[in-house]
């Protein structure tokens, strides 16, 4: 139950490793099947989110993906941004460096672990460029209304830049609401470490500035075959945000992933995860723990977090019991998936329990 951690393997990903292997060896002829499947796992993010795979690139991480937002756009003295300050590190320090530039990062601070939508609405000016936020908060597993954070992001002339890496997979994403969305994919999209799917829309594409160039984004071939001109052209999106080959190994498992989460359909999903988190809800807090996820069902997700003195050790007494959680900053994180069911989350209880003596 720890997939907001670390999401398990998938026991059909080594068929995955065997095809790589035979097309890795096939010379000219093998990648361009591994090539095939990236298209194929392109449209598949793109069928997840519900946005055209041609505007889906694949980043090397979800610090990536927004890195290269925040690089590219044409910074002002006296812009902002708007985060919050519960946010994970590459989402709140993306901008770090703008600072130095005149660039205000405003962190809205959350009330009883909460952080309300109508406050971060509230923090942007007509001088905020970003707005940038988690679907959902990997320390709370708060969802944030995404809908009404677009827009009233697109009505002030804000871009809305969202981390999705705890929500995509389990939660409905729709990346059309957003300028930029990006996710790890070794979590809830059940993969592993390398890859990024990251979605750009086009009213992004044409404020951000590539900042990072290469043989994929640039048009050198066949125009300028051997010999480099002073000039080159970039080319659109998904090649543009991928300025080298991306890590189609990782790309194939992806793929595998994804056709098995489509095949249980996103609603569906997302209705299984959030049961689960409801019961992981009602139970903890009839144990005694003080819940910090949010109790009304549209803002639950599929983790599930309570506050304790010794996150780390109630963390390794459940491993022991062979219940498996993320515990750090003294706060439990209980995650519930598609490999999950009700009678995990009756032995979390039972481990709890004993762990209490």
């Amino acid at each position: 139950m720890c997939t907001g951690g670390e999401g398990p393997w998938l026991k059909a990903q080594h068929e995955v490793y065997e095809e790589f292997t035979k097309l890795k060896g096939e010379s000219h002829t093998g990648r361009a099947t591994i090539y095939e499947r990236g298209d194929r796992c392109r449209d598949r993010v793109g069928t997840l989110w519900g946005v055209p795979d041609r505007r889906v690139a694949f980043m090397p991480s979800a610090a990536e993906g927004m890195g290269w937002f925040s690089r590219g756009l044409d910074w002002r003295d006296g812009d902002n941004v708007v985060t919050t300050n519960l946010e994970f590190p590459s989402v709140a320090y993306a901008w770090r460096h703008l600072q130095a530039a005149g660039v205000e990062i405003r962190m809205v601070r959350h009330q009883d672990w909460c952080v309300d939508e109508g406050v971060l609405i509230d923090a942007m000016d007509h001088r905020t460029r970003v707005l940038a936020i988690s679907h959902v908060s990997f320390y709370t597993g708060q969802c944030h209304d995404l809908a009404r954070l677009s827009e009233a992001a697109r009505k002030n002339g804000t871009l809305l830049a969202v981390d999705a890496t705890h929500s995509a997979g389990a939660m409905v994403v729709d990346a059309a609401l957003t300028d930029l969305t990006t996710s790890s994919a070794y979590k809830w999209l059940l993969t592993t470490h390398g890859v990024a799917p990251t979605y750009l829309s086009e009213t992004a594409e044409d404020q951000v500035a590539s900042t990072c160039f290469g043989w994929r984004n640039l048009a050198v071939w066949p125009a300028q075959k051997s010999e480099r001109l002073p000039e080159v052209d970039e080319v659109p999106m998904p090649e543009r945000m991928e300025p080298g080959n991306p890590s189609m190994q990782v790309i194939m498992h992806l793929d595998l992933s994804l056709e098995a989460l489509l095949s249980l359909g996103r609603e569906r999903t997302q209705t299984h995860d959030r049961a689960l988190a409801e019961q992981t809800h009602r139970g903890l807090r009839d144990l005694g723990y003080t819940v910090i996820s949010p109790d009304e069902d549209d803002r639950r997700s599929g983790n599930t977090c309570f506050l304790t003195e010794d996150a780390e050790g109630l963390t390794a007494e459940l491993a022991r019991r062979k219940v498996l959680v993320w515990g750090e900053f003294g706060r439990v994180r209980v995650s519930t998936h598609v490999h999950n069911g009700s009678e995990d989350v009756d032995r979390l209880f039972a481990a709890l329990t004993e762990c209490r003596g």
